[in-house]
């Protein structure tokens, strides 16, 4: 029953700004992870269901923001000053039993959406 729907990727220079959209079918614990080519997948950012606890992965701390919109049970990854290394598939994840869940709790997924940045 857990829909999310990602949006917002796309191809923008390093230095650039995207702003990424997860539509959700309800009010979960949601994150966001990402899986740079050849890469394994890896968390980016956290945030819990009510909005105000979130935790971001070190790479991405000080550029980008997770926040939501819980009237629309969506979640969004503001991410500025991109670099090239940010490049990858983003994903949105739900996990239904926590606040604030740990990146192993995450057990729904998006469909992903592509970054690419170019240098």
């Amino acid at each position: 029953q857990v829909q999310l729907v990602e949006s917002g990727g796309g191809l923008v220079q390093a230095g650039g700004s995207l702003r990424l959209s997860c539509a959700a079918s309800g009010r979960y614990a949601l994150g966001w992870f990402r899986q740079a080519p050849g890469k394994e997948r890896e968390w980016v950012a956290l945030i819990s269901r009510s909005g105000t606890g979130t935790v971001y992965t070190d790479s991405v701390k000080g550029r980008f923001t997770i926040s939501r919109d819980n009237a629309k049970n969506t979640v969004y990854l503001q991410m500025n000053s991109l670099k090239t290394e940010d490049t990858g598939v983003y994903y949105c994840a739900a996990s239904l039993y926590t606040d604030l869940a740990l990146p192993h709790e995450y057990n729904y997924w998006g469909q992903g959406t592509q970054v690419t940045v170019s240098s």
